[in-house]
């Protein structure tokens, strides 16, 4: 369940010490590896780390959502001198030690055992966001999410991976909701003394790492590590004097700019990226492009291949032998794309373009992203991605499926289902996202070392839970996420940050025995968060029932370029002030890892509406089913392959329609028939038992095939294995 401390990887390189730690006050030194402990994130996932850092200071630790840099910062020296007298905290902290010191080493890890001859050859992460916790806010939602349990994974089960992605010092964006529900943006600013982030020096004592040119300048690089247990992630930076007054925020802010910067952005994370990893020494066997954000690293990697002495055909193979893409989405218009000649410009203009060290010209070289439905004046990132990359994959069977559909025009003579693309379901790191009580509860039951395999049958022992003790955890857990909601509210209205007319719409006047469906995820249109309100007599009548009432937490992001997301989210919150739902629908503003961890563990039901299908997998409802919380979504996603008929609800693709009126009637009859009846089916023991018995199957499905352990060891065994082994597959890239 835990990963080491301390980078022991042969891809790792030596660095400074981490920036926060400069501003650290001295500890005692019975202590004093605090600061070590507290400089690499792998703390976030090592229960006893977290019961650690909480027992300092538990009101600073929550107020500070858990940042244990910033702990370190605040508590009094007074706190730490009698915490170094304290024979309980001392022995906390001593096997915390001796766990650091006993993970230096990898060679006893499962992939050290499973690949013994692969031992460190690296395997290069490209990602353009990594959401590993919300002290780092460089993410947005899933994508990042994802990519932060990829990574802790990796970690724990020792794949010598090594991640390339951006620092953005404006992170994504704080949220506010006006009192008209109008979504306000503001910058989500990284402080650098409080994240565990060290800088690279560059050659000769400069700032910069690498320099790429771009639309005829030269931006120079500033290389940051991030360490996540075992895995070393190197976060790029523009913003240096030395580069033009245009060139310092190119990659200040996440999805930001439009497509000029969205273009920018993705040349220098591609470009930049493997010139930073060649600059650190590291040379990577295999190659992992997390979406299309990143697919000029392929291009460079041609480019250095052919620069080196091979024909652009022998570069192209070479890189396409060990270079994996995953594409995350299903929607044609959710693929980057750009103008050819700003493609063209980006690369160096006709002067100097890439091409030219690429041995092509310039009609080849936009060749490479030509997709045929998105024109001659497109340079496609996907298209891109898939010629240069031998082995792709979806995220999910479905999206498998849609996917092999959308690449038909790159194969036309090929039927869909002999399309080279497989699928790799997502899963989520198990030890980030259980609630420590439901872990607790694990331990009893299967035994310490439960969360060290991947043994399907271990999970069916989980149906023999007591049920007592779990119903009495849940409700912990419920509690805790109301308490949240109200002290959140409290904070925000004392500092002048909400209306006492949103107050009410905040949550304050939550109930914590109604039964409580959580709905939370980024706002856009096809993830329909207001398809609930279509009916509004049908919810206002479950939401106030005076027996069996109902309730509803929202929370979550609209892109702010997305205006018809801003309107839905905008709908939804007018609904939150509405008094004939007597405070019942409720909306949580500023929606992050730190909110998203409280919902998954202590809502009744998680709701999932998106249009199928849209949804490439979704992982938020794997979560929660971690937590044996019951999943409530459409067929689509992971949820076509997570539904058992026993673990949850779903609304069949057949009813679901562009006009949702079936969606909208299942929807409501579901409710009232079945969840409803029975969350409030309770027996002598005031228990509900068949509610239960819903949550242990929940559990038990989430934890036999949704892990991000299960899906890593995939990658592993099906695709970074066979990249660096060279392992044969029929060189059929698409046509050009």
């Amino acid at each position: 369940m835990t990963a080491p401390l301390l980078p022991s990887s042969p891809h790792t390189t030596a660095s400074p010490t981490p920036l926060a730690m400069n501003v650290m006050p001295p500890l005692p030194p019975r202590i004093a590896g605090l600061t070590q402990l507290a400089s690499n994130l792998a703390w976030s996932w090592n229960r006893e780390a977290r019961v650690l850092f909480r027992e300092v200071d538990e009101a600073v630790w929550n107020r500070l959502r858990h940042n244990p840099i910033v702990l370190l910062q605040q508590v009094p020296p007074e706190r730490f001198a009698y915490l170094a007298t304290d024979p309980a905290f001392c022995a906390r902290y001593d096997r915390l030690m001796n766990w650091l010191a006993a993970e230096k080493s990898d060679e006893h890890t499962w992939y050290a055992r499973t690949f013994p001859e692969l031992r460190g050859q690296a395997v290069a992460y490209f990602c353009a966001e990594f959401g590993i916790h919300n002290s780092v806010p460089i993410y947005s939602g899933g994508l990042g999410v994802l990519a932060g349990d990829h990574l802790k994974t990796a970690s724990d089960l020792g794949v010598p991976v090594v991640a390339v992605g951006i620092l953005y010092r404006h992170g994504y964006f704080d949220q506010r909701i006006r009192t008209d529900g109008w979504q306000e943006d503001s910058d989500d600013n990284i402080s650098f003394d409080q994240v565990p982030i060290t800088p690279i020096p560059g050659i000769n004592g400069t700032r910069h790492l690498v320099t790429v040119n771009t639309f005829g300048r030269d931006v120079h690089i500033r290389v940051w590590r991030l360490q996540v247990g075992r895995v070393p992630v190197y976060l790029l930076d523009s913003d240096l004097p030395e580069n033009h007054p245009d060139d310092r925020p190119l990659l200040s802010k996440l999805y930001s700019g439009g497509p000029a910067m969205r273009l920018r952005q993705e040349w220098l994370l591609g470009v930049g990226g493997v010139r930073a990893l060649r600059a650190l020494g590291i040379a990577p066997a295999a190659w992992h492009a997390n979406e299309g954000h990143a697919a000029f690293m392929m291009i460079e990697r041609v480019r250095e291949k052919v620069m080196a002495g091979a024909s652009y055909a022998e570069a192209v193979k070479s890189v396409r032998s060990c270079s994996v893409f995953t594409t995350h989405t299903p929607v044609p218009a959710g693929h980057d794309q750009f103008a050819v000649g700003d493609v063209q410009a980006c690369a160096g203009g006709a002067a100097q373009g890439m091409w030219k060290e690429m041995g092509i010209d310039a009609e080849a070289f936009v060749r490479i992203g030509y997709h045929p439905e998105a024109g001659a004046g497109m340079f496609h990132m996907t298209a891109a991605s898939i010629r240069l990359s031998r082995r792709v994959n979806a995220v999910a069977r479905r999206h498998g499926i849609v996917t092999r559909e959308l690449c038909k025009p790159l194969w036309p003579n090929r039927p869909a289902e002999s399309i080279p693309v497989g699928h790799v379901t997502n899963g989520v790191h198990l030890a980030t996202w259980m609630a420590n009580p439901i872990m607790q509860l694990l331990d009893r039951q299967l035994g310490p070392q439960w969360g060290h395999g991947n043994d399907p049958a271990l999970w069916e022992q989980v149906l023999q839970l007591d049920d007592d003790q779990l119903w009495g955890t849940h409700l912990r857990l419920k509690h805790t996420l109301m308490r949240m909601v109200r002290e959140e509210a409290r904070r925000a209205f004392a500092n002048r940050k909400m209306e006492t007319v949103q107050l009410v719409g905040a949550g304050t006047l939550l109930d914590p025995h109604a039964l409580t469906i959580g709905f939370a995820r980024r706002f856009a249109t096809y993830k329909r968060a207001d398809l609930m309100f279509r009916d509004v007599e049908r919810l206002r009548a479950l939401v106030t029932n005076t027996s069996r009432p109902v309730q509803v937490i929202f929370a979550g992001k609209a892109h702010p370029a997305d205006t018809p997301g801003k309107q839905v989210l905008q709908n939804v919150y007018q609904f939150t002030r509405d008094p004939q739902f007597e405070g019942r629908i409720a909306f949580v503003e500023d929606y992050g890892m730190h909110l998203a961890h409280l919902l998954v563990q202590g809502v009744d039901v998680w709701m999932n509406l998106p249009r199928v299908p849209m949804e490439a997998s979704g992982t938020s409802g794997m979560k929660a089913g971690l937590n044996g919380v019951p999943h409530f979504s459409t067929i689509d996603g992971w949820w076509e392959e997570g539904y058992e008929g026993n673990n949850g609800w779903a609304i069949p693709a057949a009813v679901d329609s562009d006009d949702a009126k079936g969606t909208v009637d299942q929807l409501y009859t579901l409710l009232e028939q079945e969840v409803v009846p029975r969350f409030y089916d309770r027996d002598s023991s005031d228990l509900p038992r068949r509610w239960i018995l819903t949550m242990k199957h929940a559990m038990r499905v989430a934890g036999q095939q949704f892990t991000a352990r299960r899906m890593v060891e995939q990658y592993a065994r099906g695709y970074y294995a066979p990249s660096i082994l060279g392992d044969v597959l029929p060189d059929d890239p698409p046509t050009a």
